[in-house]
This record gives structure tokens, C-alpha cells and sequence, in this order.
């Protein structure tokens, strides 16, 4: 947790990913396609990548990628995502977190 937690500090919006996860793929276009510029971290990728995995299992995130987090809050995975912005949620929340101008 506290490895997540430095990984997230002062990042507007972070995404854990897998490379090879189609959804991640989604969920990282769609960031892109708004003009935000996401940390993402590949967990696939990365040295402890498992650890990382496990860390947001036990936060309750089930699958454990993608996991969104913005403005330092847990949002979710891609059908939270996908939910905020077919609701029109997902564009004021990035603003606020200062993701977007």
C-alpha cells in the first residue's frame, strides 16, 4: 500500500496497466484521447509488477487492471471509468484533480 501510494502522490492520474490487456488499452486511449497525459505504470513491464498487483487486490480492485486513480483517489477499473463517462462525470473530475484545463 504504501508503495501505491508514493507511486500515485502528486500525479493527477495514474493508470496501472497490462500490456496485453485489452481493456488497459481502452481505458489509457480514452485518457489520451481527452488530452490528459496519465503516469502509467505497466505492472507487466516493471520489477515488482506482481507486488504492485497484489498491493491493489487487497484494495479490493478485482481485475486488477486497469485501476484508475485520480487526484490521488481510487476511482476503479474500467466499468467505474466507463460508467463516470457515460455520465458526463469523468471530464469535470479530471478537471478538478487539475488533469485537464
Amino acid at each position: 500500500m504504501e508503495k501505491i501510494q508514493k507511486m500515485i502522490s502528486g500525479k493527477p492520474v495514474v493508470i496501472f496497466s497490462n500490456n496485453s490487456c485489452c481493456m488497459s488499452h481502452t481505458i489509457k486511449t480514452l485518457f489520451l484521447d481527452f488530452g490528459v497525459n496519465p503516469a502509467i505504470y505497466e505492472l507487466d513491464e516493471i520489477s515488482r509488477g506482481k507486488e504492485i498487483e497484489n498491493a491493489l487486490a487487497q484494495l479490493g480492485c478485482s481485475p486488477t487492471v486497469p485501476v484508475v486513480f485520480i487526484g490521488g483517489q481510487l476511482v476503479g477499473g474500467a466499468n467505474q471509468i466507463m460508467s463516470l463517462h457515460l455520465n458526463r462525470s469523468l471530464l469535470p473530475m479530471l478537471k478538478r484533480a487539475g488533469a485537464l484545463i
